[in-house]
């Protein structure tokens, strides 16, 4: 329910600030007064749209309108889904414009979008205005007032997430098949070319490996006949010439003996036999080098050949290193096989396809049987009600119209409305402005017993109306009133007596204001009302027995 309102420098308001108790709140004034600029700081409060040259009023820079609710499951789950806090079970919704036109909207002092103000109005209020009766060409409302009346609002919303899954697996589907036949039309040619790359062998760094071995093999003789000169250095094969190692461990051993007379001598002799070492051992490494030279024309060749393979492999896959060619190879690889993974997917998401089609099908059905069975007690329902809104002969109607299976089913809601013997016709085609107000009235009533309704405004919903019907019209409207919180803004004496409380608007040197009547000021507000501007003894008493009846 709505427990307060607080408006500040909003077109013709200055401040206002107003609690609310639940049941039917009356709210009156006088043409012009202001009710709607009331209503329509509620609206912008709940999501509306903001028009900083209309809406801020000219006591400051900004308008600020907050309203304070109650919160109930619908509404918890939203600010818990968009992690808004609350306490005590209420919420505060705080919406400021300023006259630059920026809009700022808060739930619970969190800023907030509109589009989360709008989600929560859904579950906060209703306002019915005279001009809502064109809702009865809405399908959607059509099929929610049924499907309520129905008791089968939550199979809808099976059958709505049943439709989405529906289309997700389509989605799925089609992208998949789509890439089966891109990966069809591609799989020879990507096939050849990775058998190709296959075919190669190839192996991480064995360019390099191969650029070096033919680098070696082509100068192989002269490597050969250096290295040969060198180890001739180093290791003479004549027996008449001494080697360097020879000729090293000599001059030690001289200087080893000199060392029994000259000073630092023996340390000499042990740097000689440490060079000694060192050139024995570079002689044997330069031997193993040239034993290890290969002169093979046959063993080049070959590098040449798999240098030109690279080469070659390199220029028509548009890389320049084995490992990219082998990242290619692995990348067709996958293409090649996923054309066969491929078709097991699409026919599993065939199957889940067709799983999916049959249960929301089957959910299509079972909610169209229960449509069926609760259109007519729906229909009994509102025509015994506009029977009492002085409509005695007529005839209201809910029929099922066949559509496409899709979010809400296989079913086109349809309101026909008769009003005596005539037969029945579209509702908006056959039923006068008069009649539109009162089906309206008839069938939100009924939505009301099946459902925890948010707070329902009706403003004027009693227009083109009066004397005993409007009486009804009141007395229908407070029956709802003792369920949920009922605003009616109404110009209609009898409307007005039925009220649990009753709120004036009223503009004062271009300023609009509203007050809580006391019992004394409800009696000449109801009076006012009955005959005008001058308030008659007469009409005191009228609004007394109205009060009282």
């Amino acid at each position: 329910m709505l427990y307060s309102l607080s408006v500040s420098n909003y077109i013709l308001i200055g401040s206002l600030e107003s609690s609310f108790p639940e049941g039917l709140s009356i709210i009156s004034g006088e043409t012009g007064a202001g009710k709607s600029i009331l209503l329509g700081a509620l609206s912008l409060v709940l999501g509306g749209k903001a028009d900083a040259a209309t809406m801020v009023g000219p006591a400051g820079d900004n308008c600020v309108v907050e309203a304070e609710f109650g919160v109930d499951d619908a509404v918890r789950a939203i600010l818990e889904a968009e992690d808004i806090p609350y306490e005590n079970n209420r919420l505060l919704l705080r919406r400021t414009v300023s006259r630059s036109g920026r809009s700022r909207s808060f739930a619970g002092d969190e800023p907030v979008s509109v589009g989360v103000l709008q989600e929560l109005a859904a579950c906060l209020v209703d306002i019915h205005s005279q001009h809502q009766t064109l809702r009865l060409q809405d399908e959607r409302f059509r099929m929610e007032a049924l499907d309520l009346r129905a008791g089968c609002s939550g199979l809808r919303l099976d059958c709505s997430a049943a439709w989405s899954d529906v289309l997700k697996i389509r989605r799925h589907l089609t992208e998949l098949q789509e890439r089966l036949a891109s990966a069809r039309d591609q799989q020879d040619y990507n096939r050849s070319r990775w058998e190709r790359l296959d075919k190669a062998g190839l192996k991480a760094g064995e360019l390099e490996e191969l650029e070096a071995q033919q680098k070696q093999l082509a100068h192989a003789e002269e490597i050969k006949e250096t290295l040969g000169a060198a180890l001739g250095l180093l290791s003479p094969s004549a027996e008449e010439v001494p080697s360097p190692g020879q000729q090293l461990r000599e001059s030690a051993r001289l200087l080893e003996k000199a060392g029994a007379y000259v000073p630092g001598m023996q340390e000499l002799a042990d740097r000689l036999a440490s060079a000694r070492l060192e050139v024995e051992d570079i002689a044997e490494s330069v031997s193993s080098a040239f034993d290890a030279v290969e002169v093979s024309p046959g063993k080049l060749e070959e590098v040449d050949q798999r240098l030109g393979l690279l080469y070659e492999l390199f220029r028509k896959y548009g890389v320049t290193s084995v490992e990219e060619l082998i990242a290619e190879r692995d990348r067709l690889a996958g293409l090649v096989l996923d054309a066969g993974s491929l078709e097991e997917a699409v026919s599993a998401a065939e199957k889940a396809l067709k799983a999916a089609e049959a249960r929301h099908l089957a959910l299509c059905d079972e909610l169209h049987s229960a449509r069926l069975s609760g259109a007519g007690a729906f229909a009994e329902a509102v025509t015994a009600t506009l029977h009492r809104l002085d409509l005695p002969g007529a005839r209201f109607e809910v029929a099922l119209e066949d559509i496409a299976p899709g979010e809400n089913g296989r079913d086109r809601v349809l309101f026909r409305f008769g009003p005596s013997s005539q037969a029945v016709a579209d509702v908006s085609k056959a039923a006068s402005g008069g009649e539109l107000s009162r089906i309206m009235l008839a069938v939100k009533a009924e939505m009301a017993r099946f459902t925890h309704m948010p707070t329902l405004i009706f403003d004027e919903i009693d227009s083109g109306v009066s004397g005993g019907t409007a009486d009804k019209m009141g007395s229908l409207v407070c029956e709802m009133g003792r369920a949920m919180q009922v605003f009616a803004i109404t110009h209609l004496p009898q409307v007005a007596a039925k009220g649990d409380a009753h709120f004036l608007v009223s503009k004062s040197a271009g300023i609009t204001s509203m007050r809580l009547l006391d019992a004394s000021g409800r009696v000449q507000e109801i009076a006012r009302m009955l005959s005008g501007a001058t308030i008659t003894p007469e009409a005191v008493a009228n609004a007394r027995a109205l009060l009282n009846a």
